[in-house]
């Protein structure tokens, strides 16, 4: 690819913004063009206006960038929102109205009939719902969501789970990372030796929610729901990166702890295939150490994009149970959406 496609980063000084734009860095398909953000950070330089927060520094192309306003007038065509939720809908919508692909980590549009609530290996297919998401709004632009940051893993082995034995119900519980609040997050006299048994947001109702959307058919216009139910516990855990889910599943056909590994390893999909720069060689990883996947050892997995597997056994209530780890920030944020963008370049989504 000759030539970088221009993107923008809309919440670009955030928690969220900063993780794109540290990721797009040295991106062989895109270049950031722009950044923007709320009225108090419109107007200065970027390395002014934002209070950056991860571990290397800031781009040079980025840091003397100007910010500008959200609104849809940035030189570029495709940009990414790590906007927060209570500013995100109206704004997303604003640019693909006015023509824009918009690759959203927010939670606004997820639910949306005629949006794609996309994984790329799980899914890849709901990119059709863009067709009927412009005829039925007028857009000539799109709105492409990615998951909640939970959700992002735990449907990675749900998957070929379900595709091999069929899901009928599972109970997750979640013990999620710090950095999932944002900055600043929750005060340290709160969290140090301590777990909060509830994150707000409505995030257990997203983690019942979203793998029933993502796992559905596309019929004709439309998603058809998976048929399984969910019923999830969301904690929060003094962790600084990584998103675990502890999950106990009910199949419709019976399989052995060997089955259900063997399934798992070896799932890949069309971005393996495609080789998409941020996919990662091997989706999920299933690791047979008794005491893995651990945050501090595994979050980092396949540049954070894998998803690790392990502790599958069986489960004297349903059938099996597993334990499984993501990157809340990178599988769970913006990597998920650059790879959805990747995914839409590869097939003629951007062109």
């Amino acid at each position: 690819m000759s030539k970088k496609i221009p993107v923008g980063v809309l919440g670009a000084t955030g928690a969220v913004g900063q993780k794109f734009v540290k990721l797009l860095e040295n991106h062989p398909w895109f270049e950031i063009s722009e950044v923007a953000a709320s009225d108090r950070s419109a107007g200065k330089k970027y390395r002014e206006a934002a209070n950056w927060r991860q571990y290397s520094p800031i781009p040079g192309s980025i840091t003397g960038k100007l910010v500008k306003p959200c609104e849809p007038h940035l030189d570029c065509q495709v940009v990414f929102s790590g906007l927060d939720s209570s500013v995100a809908g109206e704004v997303e919508e604003n640019f693909a109205r006015a023509g824009y692909i918009v690759l959203s980590n927010s939670k606004n549009h997820r639910t949306d009939d005629d949006v794609p609530l996309l994984v790329p290996e799980v899914n890849h297919d709901h990119l059709e719902l863009i067709g009927v998401q412009r005829k039925l709004r007028g857009w000539s632009g799109a709105i492409v969501t990615n998951p909640n940051c939970s959700v992002a893993g735990l449907v990675m082995p749900l998957a070929p789970l379900d595709r091999s034995f069929g899901l009928s119900r599972l109970v997750v519980t979640t013990l999620q990372a710090l950095s999932g609040a944002g900055y600043p997050g929750p005060s340290a006299i709160d969290v140090l030796g301590n777990v909060l048994p509830y994150i707000g947001g409505g995030e257990e109702e997203k983690v019942q929610a979203e793998p029933v959307k993502i796992l559905g058919k596309l019929q004709g216009e439309s998603i058809k729901p998976a048929g399984f139910k969910i019923s999830a516990h969301t904690n929060r855990v003094d962790v600084e990166d990584g998103h675990m889910a502890c999950v106990s599943v009910e199949f419709d056909r019976k399989a052995s702890p060997e089955d259900a590994a063997r399934v798992i390893a070896g799932f890949t999909s069309l971005p393996q295939e495609l080789r998409l720069p941020t996919a990662p060689e091997r989706p999920i990883i299933v690791t047979e150490e008794r005491d893995r996947p651990q945050p501090r050892f595994d979050r980092d997995a396949g540049a954070g994009m894998s998803a690790v597997v392990g502790r599958i056994r069986p489960c004297p209530v349903f059938d099996l149970r597993f334990v499984v780890l993501s990157h809340n920030t990178v599988r769970g944020a913006a990597g998920a959406a650059i790879l959805n963008a990747e995914l839409m370049k590869a097939t003629g989504y951007l062109d």
